[in-house]
């Protein structure tokens, strides 16, 4: 069969920094794509593909109050009532119908209320992709469960970034005959080792609670005590930003370490390939939200960056304790800081080259996207052979 025509159900579009969900948009089936989005960021398209923008067609006023009977019969039923209706709902259907859509893929699991029901009234099969906080703070909602349990059997299958989203699925009692682990990957070309600065290290991320920031300032400056050489490039914004500059005066060592906010996605790439050691402290945030498989770590794999981090979430199925990276427990500081100068002692360069080797061997995202285009693909045959949703699936995979 030629490659189907996907459209890809994604939040704001575009945005840069979601790199895993803008791949699929460009590269999909060749190429061969549409968008619908929650709303647009900016009304670029930097991409050239037909995009549906959810909030441009919603029905409002009167529209809206007249709904209200519908609206509160999908809040009971999905946990929400914006799963679209009347002229949003009919616009949708149109551009489905007139963009040829043979299958549908949900970018986030919290998403599928607004397309998963279509989906299954128009025959037209639909995924779900479980990426982290869809699959960790959302359980903690009741409203998000009750509607998970209506729409998941709607699905013709769910793909999870890691074992431990579809884990923490299922302990919530979620589970769908037709799952499968596909990390997000990491363009194993362009992301290599280049000359590393000795007793470099890099932390990449949101400066959030959920990464920890303060956690990580504090082993930095504990376990590098006596090495004036070692130095901690800072890349990310966020709430923690300032009080983290402002732990690095505290501590003294503003001289060894460079915030450097936000950066291009080029910039990031550079730093991970000249730095000898990657930071990131990973917790349970306090509302709930956990890592699914952060794309940072893979990329700093793909880098040959000796990983630091925790036994939090999907990192465990990146990280071989002592093989390519060193783990401690959530919020163990003297743990981290012991690891961190594991890794910053003595000659790495075996770690360096495991670290490397196993971005080649599981992160490969042309792999990994083509794992999931035989999915999508063998979903679509089986519709066009009347085998409909939920029926002639294949066996969960890892």
């Amino acid at each position: 069969m030629s490659d189907p025509r996907v459209c890809l159900f994604v939040g704001t579009h575009p945005l840069p920094g979601q790199t895993f969900v803008n791949r699929h948009i460009e590269h999909m089936f060749g190429g061969n794509t549409c968008v619908i989005s929650t709303d647009a960021a900016s009304g670029e398209n930097p991409y050239g593909k037909a995009i549906h923008n959810l909030s441009a067609s919603r029905d409002r006023g009167l529209a809206a109050l007249l709904a209200l009977p519908e609206r509160l019969r999908n809040q009971a039923r999905f946990g929400t009532s914006h799963v679209p209706f009347g002229r949003g709902k009919e616009a949708l259907r149109r551009f489905i119908r007139e963009e040829r859509v043979d299958i549908v893929l949900c970018e986030f699991g919290s998403r599928i209320a607004k397309i998963a029901p279509l989906a299954a009234e128009m025959d037209v099969p639909c995924y779900a992709y479980f990426r982290g906080r869809d699959a960790t703070e959302e359980l903690r909602k009741p409203r998000r469960l009750r509607g998970y349990r209506n729409l998941l059997p709607l699905l013709d299958g769910i793909f999870a970034v890691s074992e431990f989203l579809l884990q923490e699925l299922a302990a919530a009692g979620l589970t769908h005959p037709n799952a499968h682990v596909v990390p997000s990957g990491v363009d194993i070309r362009r992301f290599r080792p280049g000359d590393k600065t000795p007793r470099s290290c890099v932390m990449v991320g949101r400066m959030v609670e959920k990464k920890s920031p303060l956690t990580t300032l504090r082993a930095f400056a504990d376990a590098t005590q006596g090495m004036p050489d070692a130095h901690l490039q800072v890349i990310g914004d966020g709430p923690l930003l300032a009080p983290t500059k402002a732990l690095a005066a505290e501590l003294g060592v503003t001289d060894r370490v460079t915030f450097e906010g936000a950066l291009p996605h080029d910039r990031v790439r550079e730093a991970l390939a000249r730095s000898e050691v990657f930071l990131q402290h990973s917790v349970v945030g306090p509302s709930g939200d956990a890592e699914g498989l952060p794309t940072a770590i893979q990329e700093a794999l793909a880098c040959g960056c000796i990983v630091v981090s925790t036994r939090h979430a999907g990192i465990p199925e990146a990280v071989d304790h002592g093989v390519n990276g060193w783990l401690s427990e959530e919020h163990d500081l003297a743990g981290f800081t012991d690891q961190l100068h594991r890794a910053l002692s003595g000659d790495q360069s075996g770690m360096t080259r495991a670290a490397r080797a196993t971005a080649e061997a599981r992160f490969d995202n042309d792999v990994l996207l083509r794992r999931v285009e035989t999915e999508l693909r063998r979903a679509v045959t089986a519709h066009r052979n009347g085998a409909g949703r939920g029926r002639n699936a294949m066996p969960p995979q890892t």
